[in-house]
């Protein structure tokens, strides 16, 4: 169970600029800026250490990370993906450097499943993009009638438009759904003020809307250092969907009432809790009340209001999972408790997604045990227990 706690004394937020993984990433973007031939020249330098073992284990290290380095520069040329390549590729090179004093007859083979890894972990998972399915059972909702097809997306993080973007459009079309949930995060962070990403967004939400959806889309913004002020109102104008902005919606369908609110997402529970509990009054207790919120972190807040389902992103489950550890980082006030999949809080469900795109600036455009996801409600009603039942 996660109990709920007070985040007031905490200095900087995720999500939010200045927190640690901003800074590092803007570090790790200004690194793109160094010309090839002084690149070359760095990764000849790491490789140096390998020498302690042998020459031949310096220079099969120096080729893996020059390896490295076409392999990750190919993505934007393929459209896969289109971040920089060259602060990865020194991590990946770090990572590399102790398996080179390893006996030499092992080298070579650690460092091509390394190679392996890397080519699956950026060319292969991320576009990878599969169907989550999810049962909901509640009282709330009548049982004579077919269940209520929710599907919730989130992170889409648009760069450029890729197969990715095009096999979201695609599944949910093939899935046809009543209502298309949006938890944030419209655009990658590297590409907030980049006009062919905007209007790539834009073409790809546009698709969306006009698919026959009968409730349409409700879309909330996600991280403040993403989903900027300044850009969502042009980014969405005139769009196929309704942005939610601190509002509750009742919606009816095929015998179905229910509520769904929305509202932005400052990543401070105890700021925007207080907004959600603006929003109920009586009738919560009559319907259901699904909340759409880009962070996990208001889950606890959300339990105590009485909230059915709240659905969530911005973790990206920590994006590279390692067996047995699980996510290296997880965006979350509340650590790997909430970092992703289905929690159960008291009455309320929580589910945090994958996401579907990828982080920003300097972050590796990587997946690994971590595929991208979109989720597929189906909520049953049930017959109301009476007293004494």
């Amino acid at each position: 169970m996660v109990q709920k706690r007070d985040f007031r004394h905490v200095t900087h937020f995720p999500g939010t600029h200045g927190n640690t993984l901003d800074r590092i990433l803007h570090v790790m973007d200004d690194l793109e800026r160094l010309p090839a031939g002084v690149f070359v020249g760095l990764l000849l330098l790491l490789s140096l250490p390998a020498a302690w073992a042998s020459w031949n284990a310096a220079g099969l290290l120096w080729l893996f990370m020059l390896g490295d380095w076409a392999l990750l520069a190919g993505l934007p040329r393929r459209r896969v993906s289109f971040g920089p390549a060259k602060a990865n590729v020194l991590i990946l090179g770090l990572m590399r450097l102790p398996f080179a004093f390893l006996p030499e007859a092992l080298v070579l083979i650690v460092q091509l499943i390394g190679t392996g890894l890397v080519a699956y972990g950026f060319w292969v998972e991320p576009r990878r993009l599969t169907v989550t399915h999810q049962r909901l059972t509640t009282a709330k909702l009548d049982p004579t009638y077919p269940p209520l097809r929710i599907l919730h997306l989130g992170d889409l993080h648009v760069e450029r438009l890729t197969q990715r973007e095009r096999d979201v459009i695609a599944l949910t079309r093939q899935l046809a759904p009543d209502l298309v949930l949006f938890s944030g995060d419209f655009l990658n962070l590297s590409y907030l003020e980049d006009p062919v990403a905007q209007a790539d967004c834009r073409a790809i939400l546009t698709e969306l809307g006009q698919l026959p959806i009968p409730l349409g889309i409700l879309a909330v913004t996600g991280s403040p250092a993403v989903d900027k002020d300044q850009i969502v109102p042009g980014l969405l104008a005139g769009l196929p969907l309704r942005w939610l902005r601190g509002e509750r919606v009742t919606l009816s369908h095929k015998g179905h009432t229910f509520d769904v609110l929305g509202l932005a997402c400052s990543h401070k529970p105890f700021e925007d809790a207080p907004q959600v509990a603006a929003l109920l009054d009586d009738t919560l207790r009559e319907r259901l009340t699904i909340l759409l919120y880009h962070s996990p972190d208001l889950a606890p807040d959300a339990a105590e209001l009485g909230i059915d389902l709240q659905l969530s992103g911005h973790t990206h489950a920590g994006q590279i999972r390692l067996p047995g550890f699980g996510p290296l980082m997880t965006g979350s006030l509340y650590g790997r408790a909430l970092e992703s999949g289905r929690k159960q809080l008291d009455g309320l469900t929580l589910y945090v997604t994958r996401g579907i795109g990828l982080e920003g600036k300097g972050a590796p455009r990587m997946r690994l045990l971590c595929p991208p996801e979109i989720i597929l409600w189906e909520i049953h009603g049930a017959e109301r227990k009476t007293a004494g039942t």
